[in-house]
């Protein structure tokens, strides 16, 4: 699977944060949604931005290297009740229960891939409405020319300056 992206559905009763995976060969994207501080997580990789100090992925991370282990890939297993299920999968084969996002997390920092089960992209993937371009766009988004990749990273630094956890909060629309 490749990473499209990290998005904010506005139109979503509660403005729903999702992180969009895309099968390598097919048509089919696979929508999770996931919390906002898991979102930050992954965009901020995604994006090339430098953290000044380490966070909980990449601790994790640094903590199965430094064990003398390292991590092969993460699977998307199964959808449980509305929720994905992943395993990250250590190089001596031991699995390791996840939520889907810290997973994503995980491989983003890890550098490996992410593998979804056949029957769980049967029950969730969507084909997105996307002409060619928008999806050759997409898929460029991670060989972007160093002054493309610096105006995103400048628009996401915006971004996480201006954003508040109550843009992400369970608000009825009356705003109590």
């Amino acid at each position: 699977m490749r990473l499209l992206g990290v998005r904010v559905r506005l139109n979503a009763p509660e403005h729903e944060v999702l992180v969009i995976l895309d099968e390598d060969a097919g048509e089919r994207s696979l929508p999770i949604v996931i919390g906002p501080h898991e979102a930050v997580a992954i965009a901020t990789v995604q994006a090339g931005m430098p953290m000044p100090r380490p966070g909980t992925h990449d601790l994790l991370v640094a903590c199965v290297d430094a064990a003398g282990s390292g991590i092969r890939q993460v699977e998307i297993t199964e959808v449980r009740g509305g929720t994905f299920i992943a395993e990250v999968v250590l190089q001596n084969g031991t699995r390791v229960d996840s939520r889907a996002s810290d997973a994503i997390a995980v491989a983003l920092r890890a550098k490996v891939d992410v593998w979804c089960a056949e029957d769980v992209l049967d029950d969730a993937a969507v084909v997105l409405d996307v002409d060619e371009d928008d999806r050759e766009h997409v898929h460029l988004a991670g060989t972007l020319a160093d002054d493309e990749a610096d105006e995103r990273v400048s628009e996401f630094r915006e971004f996480l300056e201006r954003v508040e956890p109550e843009d992400f909060s369970d608000r009825d629309e009356s705003g109590s």
